[in-house]
């Protein structure tokens, strides 16, 4: 009955909006008095839980978003893929989802992604004739690629609390990132075939005439930005940065690029920008601080066995399982953020799919893909409320163009990702080894 009331608790508080720092120390101080837990032992395990140096990645990155975002470094890489892709039919919405998929590959985070490439992009769009809401919505679930394409802010968070390999959780979410741009991809070829309102370019300027002068134009000066993702997987993957390391190396090489190379950035900024990493980071803290306390209560309460023996009441079917899984994820990911949610779901549920076998490296790329959904599914869909915001539109007008991106990427990607684990765990055994 008190862990009944604990997660109706949870739930409504979460639906009124509280933050959900508050939300979670309000359900341990319930949990610890009504359950009869001595807070002198549970206060200092979160504190020493937060002792790790793999926790530093995330605030770097986040200020390396914040860099980027500001630095000019977005709009070059818009410029480049508008080389290969811009021209045709719909071609703009593929440079959409590409520089989101690069971006992502420098930031890590999918809100970086959506401001950056979204205020880029938006008028480019609608100038090429997509509609606001389509337009608009397209950027919100390719930013989510800032989350599936490494370095990725959750999978650390998923890596530290389960105990896991961080490099092998990167790139089990590569093959479901890929898979989802495709998915996009074909979306706004069939959403625009018909769209008499695209715009193509019908008649080329000299300096449009070839290929090289366009690579001369814009090729060259997206160096800079491009190597980006070059140094920081590079640097992870070859051995010489750990992810803290290369998260580090991404600010002070994004810095300076973005001051004198593409003179967007100005140093007086950097107050502001630093300020802003500095405060989420904050928040983040103490997320981590109140959601740890909360997963070490539902260790000791024995809650994964009794949900695993639930399961098993229900079915013995390691198919029909994950099924249950993934709908409590996509559950989750409607009332909560990803990092709250992957803090949650991964002591509560990891237990439980490595008793039926699953690969937990596997299962990263599940958590990966359900939770970047939940971040475009009401009620809370926060990077749906972002990208109209973004794109200046009511979010009605992005209802059925998510919709369909849902229903025609997301979920069978998720299916592909859940059902064929070598499609997750591919990349991780060829590069690092089976282990």
């Amino acid at each position: 009955m008190i862990w009944i009331t604990a997660i109706i608790g949870l739930i409504i508080l979460l639906l009124l909006g509280i933050p959900i720092p508050f939300v979670f120390l309000g359900i341990v101080i319930y949990l610890v008095f009504t359950l009869g837990y001595d807070p002198s032992f549970l206060l200092p395990y979160g504190f020493s839980k937060l002792n790790n140096i793999v926790l530093l990645a995330i605030p770097l990155f986040v200020l390396a978003g914040g860099v980027m975002s500001v630095g000019g470094i977005g709009e070059k890489i818009v410029n480049f893929a508008e080389i290969f892709i811009g021209k045709i039919k719909s071609g703009m919405g593929y440079v959409t989802i590409l520089a989101c998929a690069i971006f992502g590959a420098m930031s890590g985070s999918a809100a970086a992604a959506l401001t950056s490439i979204g205020k880029i992009m938006m008028p480019r769009l609608l100038e090429k004739g997509y509609s606001k809401g389509f337009a608009s919505s397209l950027i919100a679930n390719a930013s989510v690629l800032g989350l599936l394409i490494p370095p990725s802010s959750i999978m650390i968070l998923y890596a530290w609390v389960g105990n896991q390999s961080v490099l092998r959780a990167f790139l089990s979410t590569v093959g479901p990132g890929i898979l989802l741009m495709i998915f996009l991809g074909i979306i706004n070829f069939f959403y625009m075939r018909n769209n008499k309102n695209v715009l193509v370019k019908e008649s080329f300027s000299e300096e449009d005439l070839t290929f090289s002068v366009k690579l001369k134009k814009n090729g060259l000066i997206a160096v800079p930005a491009l190597l980006m993702p070059v140094l920081i997987l590079g640097s992870i993957y070859s051995g010489i940065a750990t992810p803290t390391e290369a998260a580090a190396l991404a600010v002070f090489y994004a810095i300076p690029v973005g001051i004198w190379v593409y003179k967007s950035l100005k140093i007086k900024s950097l107050g502001t920008i630093f300020l802003e990493a500095a405060t989420t980071t904050g928040v983040i803290m103490v997320m981590l601080y109140a959601i740890m306390l909360f997963s070490r209560i539902i260790i000791m309460e024995n809650i994964p066995n009794t949900i695993m023996d639930i399961l098993l009441s229900i079915s013995e079917n390691k198919f029909v399982i994950l099924l249950l899984i993934n709908l409590f994820l996509i559950f989750l990911g409607m009332i909560m953020d990803d990092v709250s949610a992957v803090l949650l779901a991964t002591p509560l549920l990891l237990p439980i799919v490595v008793g039926i076998g699953i690969d937990p490296i596997h299962f990263a790329a599940i958590i990966g893909v359900n939770l970047g959904m939940g971040l475009l599914t009401p009620p809370t869909a926060p990077l749906l409320y972002l990208g109209g915001r973004v794109g200046n539109v009511q979010i009605k007008y992005m209802l059925n163009p998510t919709l369909i991106m849902l229903i025609f990427a997301w979920i069978p990607t998720l299916l592909i990702t859940t059902y064929f684990p070598a499609f997750a765990l591919f990349l991780p055994n060829l590069l690092l080894g089976a282990k």
